[in-house]
C-alpha cells in the first residue's frame, strides 16, 4: 500500500476528510486548498506535480467540477483546466464525487486513469443525505416564524434526500406532501402515509404550502408557480446547479428562498474516509 495520498482542490468537505486521512497515518499533500485554515502548512505544494510525486492515489472535488471546464477549487484563486488535470494525474487513481458524462469525454483513453466516482457508491450517497436533510430542517425552523409541527410542507422530488426529509418532517408533525412522477414513487409516497402530488397537478396545491424543499436539479418553480405561493412560504432548494428556482423572480416577489447547497457531512466524510482505506488497500 502507497502511503502517499494527493488531495487537489475541493470544498470543506475534501479538507474534512484530509485531516481523517493524516490520523490515520497518511502522508498527504495538497494543492488547490491554500485558503483553507484547516490544511496545515506542512502539506501545501507549489505545483500539481510536486502534490503527485511518488503517490499513487489523488483525490479531488465533490463535485469534480461545477462549470465542466475546471475543477472545483473554492479554497484557491487557481484555475485548473480538467483536460489538464487529467494528463498531470496520468497511471494514478483518481478518486473524486460527481464527474458528468461530458466531462468523461473530455478524457484522453490513453491517460489509463482509474476513476472512482464516490458519488456513485450507494451507501456514502445514503450517509450524504441523513446531514443534508437536518441541516434543511434546521434552516426552515431558522428562516420562518412558523413551526414545522402543524404546517403543510411540500418536498419536491422522492429520491435519498428527498425520502430521509420526508421521514424527519412527518417525526417533527407536519403535514408532508411528496412530489413525484415514476408510479413506484407514488406508491411508496402512499405507502409512508404521505400525501401525493403529481408535478402536471402541482398548480393546484400550492396556495397551501408554509415550507417547500425542493431535491430537483432544473426549473420547477418558474415565475407562474412562485406568483401562487403565499408570500411567507419559505423555500429550500437543496438541489446541485443549476437548481429548480427562478431565483430572480422569487426575490422580486419577496419570497425568502434559500439555495442550501454544501450542508454538513461530517458523518459521511468520516465514512468515506474507510471507503477510501479499502480503496486504497
Amino acid at each position: 500500500m502507497n502511503n502517499k495520498i494527493s488531495i487537489i482542490g475541493g470544498d470543506l468537505r475534501i479538507v474534512k476528510l484530509a485531516k481523517l486521512i493524516k490520523e490515520e497515518g497518511y502522508e498527504i499533500s495538497t494543492f488547490g486548498l491554500e485558503q483553507s485554515e484547516e490544511i496545515l502548512n506542512e502539506n501545501k505544494t507549489e505545483s500539481i506535480e510536486e502534490c503527485i510525486f511518488n503517490a499513487n492515489t489523488v483525490i479531488t472535488s465533490i463535485p469534480f467540477s461545477k462549470d465542466g471546464k475546471y475543477v472545483n477549487t473554492p479554497f484557491s484563486d487557481l484555475k485548473i483546466q480538467i483536460q489538464d488535470f487529467f494528463l498531470r494525474v496520468k497511471n494514478k487513481k483518481i478518486i473524486l464525487g460527481g464527474i458528468n458524462n461530458e466531462i468523461k469525454s473530455q478524457i484522453n483513453i490513453e491517460n489509463k486513469l482509474e476513476i472512482i466516482d464516490i458519488l456513485e457508491n450507494e451507501p456514502i450517497t445514503i450517509m450524504n443525505s441523513i446531514p443534508t436533510a437536518e441541516g434543511a430542517i434546521q434552516i426552515a425552523m431558522e428562516q420562518s416564524m412558523k413551526t414545522l409541527h402543524g404546517s403543510n410542507v411540500l418536498i419536491l422530488g422522492f429520491g435519498r434526500i428527498g425520502k430521509i426529509l420526508a421521514k424527519m418532517i412527518k417525526g417533527i408533525g407536519a403535514e408532508v406532501y411528496c412530489e413525484a412522477r415514476k408510479d413506484t414513487d407514488i406508491a411508496w409516497i402512499q405507502a409512508y402515509d404521505y400525501r401525493t402530488i403529481r408535478l402536471d397537478d402541482i398548480d393546484n396545491y400550492l396556495e397551501k404550502f408554509d415550507f417547500i424543499f425542493n431535491t430537483i436539479p432544473y426549473l420547477i418553480l418558474d415565475k407562474q408557480k412562485l406568483e401562487k405561493l403565499k408570500k411567507d412560504c419559505v423555500i429550500i432548494d437543496l438541489a446541485s446547479y443549476p437548481g429548480g428556482i427562478d431565483f430572480e423572480e422569487a426575490n422580486k416577489l419577496k419570497i425568502k428562498t434559500i439555495w442550501a447547497l454544501g450542508l454538513p457531512r461530517k458523518s459521511s466524510t468520516r465514512f468515506s474516509c474507510t471507503i477510501f482505506k479499502k480503496w486504497n488497500s
